[in-house]
């Protein structure tokens, strides 16, 4: 699996446990929806460690706790 999509999957993880969708996540982090949006629906293949931690502090997890995950063992980098 490559990187971005495990990013991708994580932050879906996480808006199901906290009943959100991408525009409230986008909110309540402080980033802009259509940056979230782009990812989500793969228009974009990148995302910034910056918006990786205010999504993050959003929900109340540590980085560390973002990628502590399964979903992280054996990604590939994308091209």
């Amino acid at each position: 699996m490559y990187l971005s999509e495990a990013i991708k999957l994580k932050i879906i993880n996480l808006m199901e446990l906290n009943n959100m969708n991408g525009n409230k996540l986008a909110l309540t982090a402080g980033i802009n929806r259509s940056t979230i949006n782009r990812f989500l629906r793969n228009e974009s293949c990148s995302i910034k460690i910056e918006t990786i931690t205010l999504i993050c502090q959003s929900l109340g997890i540590t980085l560390k706790d973002f990628f502590d995950d399964q979903l992280f063992n054996d990604v590939e980098i994308n091209d």
